[in-house]
């Protein structure tokens, strides 16, 4: 039964489980940065991380501990689990049907600090390993907490900081939702608050987006991201820029007034998209923006355009409700702006439908 584990399972997890105990796990397919540890766990903390198995059998041993993350189990593309406690968990999933199934546990709320450990899939009750099945196409999302997905599944605006915790999906927020439209990986390093080259309200003035996009996880300042050959996305999507603007600047920061601000954004994000360019020159860009910096986004994109003709597009986002956790995206929202990122995707004819 859908999010329920049957009696068989839960007895196989603690009592039958000798021989999942000494399988080999699965071969993976991981949407998202992790670090190996040396235990051969992957530690995970950006926000929208997954990790996918494959195999033919009748169960398959999940195995994985957080500290303050929701995470969704799915068998098949089908809800098995949801889990909101911390700690280690340690199941096996049986009663499936012969053949071959996919398991997937995804990351659905944002942490800037612990995240979690996976520990692996494990076949189970005679399963069989398969290969993993990378798709071909990719796509990376960079953000703030409109491509979190920020309280997205929240019914009121008014949420406290535990709601706005337990009412993010990262899985059903604009990025993943417009991944899964194109059968795309994805990956999507985003941190709430953060900007460009401003935080919300000034805040933590010596970070931003871009000085943490390098880290494999958002706490962890000394092991970064290198050269990955297994991650050549095809399209960058980038929405940043709502911190920089929505509020005003104190007297102490760095820029004299709100032109300089401005003016300091754009050198940065064409700067910025320039070191992404340099990493991934297949990539295209697609930059989004609202009123209160959709005209910046434009000039930005027109930079880029100038030096490397069709580099970006920028998209402006309008017509939205508004009515998730202080005043973000709703789940509604969502497949707007997931709507006007597909629309740039075919616009830019990057894929062709076959």
């Amino acid at each position: 039964m859908r999010n329920l584990l049957s009696l068989t399972a839960l007895l196989l997890a603690v009592a039958g489980g000798a021989s999942a105990q000494t399988a080999d796990p699965l071969p993976l397919n991981i949407g998202g940065r992790v670090i190996a540890e040396p235990d051969g766990g992957l530690s995970f903390g950006w926000p929208g991380v997954y990790f996918e198995g494959r195999f033919t059998g009748p169960a398959v041993r999940v195995r994985f501990e957080t500290d303050t993350e929701f995470m969704r189990l799915l068998v098949d593309g089908q809800e098995r689990q949801v889990f909101r406690a911390a700690g280690s968990v340690d199941v096996v999933i049986d009663g499936l049907s012969p053949g071959e199934h996919v398991v997937r546990l995804e990351k659905l709320t944002e942490s800037q600090v612990g995240g979690g450990r996976f520990i692996g899939f494990f076949p189970a009750g005679g399963a069989t390993p398969l290969p993993p099945r990378p798709r071909v196409r990719q796509i990376e999302f960079i953000g703030d907490s409109w491509t979190v997905g920020y309280g997205n599944t929240s019914t009121t605006r008014t949420c406290t900081t535990q709601e706005v915790h337990d009412r993010t999906d990262t899985q059903q927020a604009f990025g993943p939702v417009t991944a899964r439209r194109f059968d795309a990986d994805y990956r999507v390093n985003a941190w709430s608050g953060f900007g460009m080259v401003r935080n919300y309200d000034g805040g933590v003035r010596d970070l931003n987006l871009p000085t943490v996009y390098p880290r494999l996880k958002p706490d962890d300042v000394v092991r970064l991201a290198e050269a990955d050959p297994r991650w050549t996305p095809q399209v960058i999507v980038i929405n940043l820029g709502t911190n920089d603007f929505s509020t005003l600047l104190y007297p102490d920061e760095a820029w004299s007034d709100e032109a300089a601000l401005r003016a300091a954004w754009r050198d940065r994000y064409v700067a910025f998209v320039g070191e992404l360019h340099q990493a991934q020159p297949q990539a295209r860009f697609i930059l989004m923006g609202s009123d209160a910096f959709h005209a910046e986004v434009a000039t930005v994109a027109g930079l880029l355009n100038a030096e490397t003709p069709g580099l970006a597009t920028p998209v402006y986002m309008g017509g939205l409700d508004l009515a998730g956790c202080d005043w973000h995206p709703s789940l509604a929202d969502e497949a707007v702006l997931a709507g006007l990122v597909e629309g740039a995707i075919q616009q830019m004819g990057v894929w062709r439908e076959e």
